[in-house]
């Protein structure tokens, strides 16, 4: 198999390290193989491809679409490096409110699968990073929504305190108070059969 799927501290965010090649001309890897995520639990298609250019200290996030078109996403920096960062917004769940982090860069090639009915956002730690991310469902501007970067019932440890923001990043609400409708369980197929430790916010385990 072509890739390692990793369990995090919230189990069904995954995150995944595909087999490089490399030699004198470069490097070649695989970075989504239907067949491979399926066997390891991410079961659904993606549907739309993502692409973004920031500068160093954007901060886009937190992102996420609610039903009946909620999102999960599969998110890699080509170029540059990112913190990378997933919340659980399931109301009753155990982890609801936790956070995972990871860097996600050109030199360690991993991916980030984020599932439906979790919050998504990074912030660029490079000079520039390119950013490219797969999508279960298609935008939905009528389902988009998003949570305050620094809501502290949260807590996220960014490891930046002035980032750059978009004017609508800027304005959206506390967790709280934001137009959240995922109630638990709601575990997307594409994570079903994963598990881990649970554990408030940090790293992975």
């Amino acid at each position: 198999m072509p890739f390692i799927f990793k369990k995090l501290s919230i189990p069904e965010v995954i995150l995944i390290e595909p087999k490089v090649f490399r030699d004198r001309r470069g490097l070649f890897l695989e970075t989504y193989k239907y067949s491979d995520f399926a066997q390891s639990g991410i079961k659904e298609q993606f549907v739309q491809d993502n692409y973004s250019k920031s500068v160093k200290g954007v901060l886009r996030g937190l992102h996420f679409q609610k039903n009946p078109n909620a999102q999960g996403k599969l998110v890699q920096c080509v170029k540059g490096k990112i913190f990378d960062v997933a919340v659980d917004i399931r109301k009753g769940s155990p982890t609801f409110r936790h956070w995972v982090s990871v860097e996600l860069s050109e030199e360690n090639n991993l991916m980030l699968y984020v599932p439906s009915a979790f919050a998504h956002g990074f912030v660029v730690l490079s000079e520039t990073a390119d950013v490219i991310y797969k999508c279960n469902r298609e935008y939905s501007p009528e389902d988009d929504r998003g949570i305050i970067w620094n809501d502290p019932d949260i807590n996220i440890n960014w490891p930046i305190k002035d980032p750059v923001l978009s004017e609508k990043d800027k304005k959206h609400p506390a967790l709280y108070n934001a137009d959240i409708n995922f109630e638990y369980p709601f575990i997307s197929p594409l994570a079903r059969g994963v598990r881990g430790v649970f554990k408030k916010g940090g790293r992975l385990i």
